[in-house]
């Protein structure tokens, strides 16, 4: 393995910068990284930060209209409340039970049991109220939003009013028709199936830099300002209304379409603005799906990535002392 000459350092030392977070919504900056490291974080946050989802589930009794395996899948995709997952352990690599996820180390069991006695209205089988957790620290989101509602620790009017509260629909019954099951929660991660996946959206843009050509703006009429202007398809520019100058008022909503230079040049003012990607600062959007908050996802997530490289760290090291030891005939 090739190493940097003597003195020399590749090594950076990136920052983050909160700008908004609420419990399932992110928004930070990074700098004084570049793409690779970016698009690493974004990837891990995605994929491999693990979380708890149902992965097993034992069917005891089922005539409601929907079979076994469709009522297993949505099941599984139901989020759970998984600020423990980093503490648990893998059923593949569960010494306590041998491997077969049936443990309080490496899984969580659920039950659910309902059963339609009304003739004159369908029962709506939900997470919030029909799927029991033996474990309070995993259970749906949604029943545990509801729980911290009735705590007092959210309050009623901060929520969305829009939003359906009855938690998440798993089946309807009819008068007679009865479920009954036990479900089997597993540590996993998005890599093997995306109903580990923590994260609704991540994703990430390069912080523009804008620069406007204020000599050659003021040649502009207010007409001509306007025109261009408006020619943006996002609110990136305005004009002051009081200097009639023009004014960057959302940098980051450039969506790097060039417009305003097509723009620019068709009225023959090419180098109007000039805009650049900072390609070592970058703004993240992170919205998760309950499971975790969006600061564990994000710590969670540079947690995994510091594991990843220190093992590519090691394994550089025995590559190394394997060449040192071919070398002296070892």
């Amino acid at each position: 393995m090739e190493r940097p000459a003597s003195g020399a350092s590749y090594q950076r030392f990136p920052r983050v910068r909160i700008r908004e977070l609420k419990d399932d919504y992110a928004k930070f900056e990074l700098r004084d990284t570049d793409a690779s490291m970016a698009n690493a974080l974004r990837r891990v946050m995605i994929a491999e930060v693990p979380t708890v989802a149902i992965d097993l589930v034992e069917i005891e009794s089922n005539s409601s209209v929907l079979n076994d395996e469709f009522i297993a899948h949505r099941l599984g995709l139901i989020p759970l409340t998984s600020s423990a997952a980093m503490g648990m352990r893998f059923s593949r690599d569960c010494d306590a039970c041998d491997g077969d996820g049936s443990c309080e180390h490496c899984s969580v069991e659920f039950n659910l049991a309902a059963r339609a006695t009304d003739s004159g209205q369908t029962l709506e089988v939900t997470s919030t109220k029909d799927l029991r957790s033996t474990d309070p620290k995993v259970c749906p989101v949604d029943q545990a939003r509801e729980y911290q509602q009735a705590l007092g620790n959210i309050d009623p009017y901060d929520t969305d009013p829009a939003a359906d509260h009855r938690g998440i629909l798993i089946v309807k019954l009819r008068r007679g028709q009865e479920l009954r099951l036990r479900a089997i929660a597993r540590k996993g991660i998005a890599k093997d199936h995306a109903k580990w996946s923590p994260a609704a959206t991540v994703t990430f843009m390069y912080e523009p830099d804008i620069r406007i050509n204020e000599e050659l703006m003021e040649t502009l009429t207010l007409e001509e300002k306007t025109s261009w202007v408006e020619s943006s398809p996002t609110k990136v520019f305005d004009i002051d209304p009081n200097t009639q100058q023009v004014i960057v008022v959302d940098p980051e909503a450039y969506t790097y379409d060039d417009e305003v230079i097509k723009k620019a040049e068709a009225m023959g003012k090419p180098g109007l603005v000039e805009i650049n990607a900072k390609e070592d600062s970058f703004v993240f959007t992170v919205e998760t799906t309950g499971a975790l908050t969006a600061y564990e996802l994000i710590m969670n997530a540079i947690t995994v990535l510091r594991q990843k490289l220190d093992a590519v760290r090691l394994q550089d090291d025995d590559a190394d002392l394997g060449d040192l030891g071919a070398h002296l005939g070892v």
